[in-house]
């Protein structure tokens, strides 16, 4: 266990987005479509940043990419919200503390492990837990987080393995993929008079677990859809406003699948038909985005800006954009 005996951070509660990639045509990153980006996340009302995750293409980017793309996020954001980014792809644990102390310099304020990237799909608990307390005491003081990302194969953190981990006083961010209500309540209930936040993945849940303590929503819809992300984290417990949350929540149940079909290229494309010039190019090979899904996206954002003016929340894209950006 690492000496460290506590973090001095902590993330702030709300909607943390997990951060798309703009590319030009080329295929290079385009960072100052990445700054733009930057902005409107802040303008939506976000609560910090997630850059370089898997909506990031994380994986296709290189090294060098990685640590740029988080530097010019960390650099626009300038302490006005907090950033975090994933800082571990594989290998040894020793070179994986490596690259953590490297995007931690980019001046992120917790960096992100992988879980699937710590221990072999079948390997167990006590492999996991000793590679994370091995990674621990090679990062200094630097605060993590942990992301059941789903590649390369989804390796979920128990309650029981958050216990055995949390009094390091180094994890703060958790990023839920579980799907299981109970399990977050008991993740929740564990972490209790920690640093530590529960960002929940999946919208499914969104207001069960809001209301049962989760920090915030870190989801994909919020590259579709981010001030619905933000209101419902503002008003998941707003008794004047219960029908709303209720329709909210059963609009993001319904809605699934399609923001899940050949993303990140839709939530691209949303964002060009919402205003924002950002290119359709995605690295990461997610399949096509067909005439056919193009429809349903199209159809998405018609209930989107129907829903925005029924509860009042104006929109953040402007409607500058003639034409979407090819």
């Amino acid at each position: 266990m690492s000496s460290v005996t506590s973090s001095a951070v902590s993330l702030p509660q709300g909607f943390i987005p997990v951060m798309l990639t703009p590319f030009l045509e080329s295929g290079e990153v385009d960072y100052e479509g990445l700054k733009a980006l930057t902005e409107l996340y802040l303008e939506s009302g976000a609560a910090g940043l997630f850059a370089n995750c898997l909506s990031s293409e994380m994986y296709e980017l290189t090294e060098e990419e990685r640590l740029t793309v988080t530097r010019t996020v960390v650099d626009q954001v300038a302490g006005r919200v907090p950033v975090v980014a994933t800082g571990t792809f594989g290998g040894p644990i020793a070179e994986q503390a490596q690259f953590v102390k490297r995007i931690y310099d980019t001046g992120v304020q917790a960096v992100i492990v992988i879980t699937g990237l710590l221990a072999e799909e079948n390997e167990g608990d006590e492999v996991f837990i000793q590679r994370t307390n091995e990674l621990i005491a090679l990062t200094g003081d630097i605060p993590l987080g942990f992301y059941e990302c789903p590649v390369p194969y989804k390796r979920l953190i128990s309650s029981e393995v958050l216990a055995e981990l949390l009094p390091s006083n180094r994890i703060i961010y958790h990023k839920d993929t579980c799907l299981d209500l109970d399990e977050v309540i008991r993740r929740i209930k564990v972490a209790e008079g920690y640093r530590f936040g529960l960002y929940d993945a999946y919208m499914a849940n969104a207001v069960a677990s809001l209301r049962a303590g989760a920090a915030g929503l870190s989801c994909i819809q919020g590259n579709i859809y981010p001030e619905l992300i933000v209101w419902i984290c503002e008003n998941y417990d707003n008794a004047d406003r219960e029908e709303d949350v209720k329709m909210l929540q059963k609009f993001f149940i319904d809605s699934m699948e399609i923001v899940h079909s050949a993303y990140p290229t839709i939530a691209k494309y949303c964002m060009q038909k919402r205003g924002f010039p950002i290119a359709a190019y995605t690295r990461r090979d997610v399949g096509e985005l067909t005439p056919e899904l193009q429809e349903r996206a199209d159809m998405l954002l018609d209930e989107v800006d129907q829903i925005q003016t029924e509860l009042g929340i104006p929109s953040v894209f402007k409607k500058t954009v003639e034409e979407p950006l090819k």
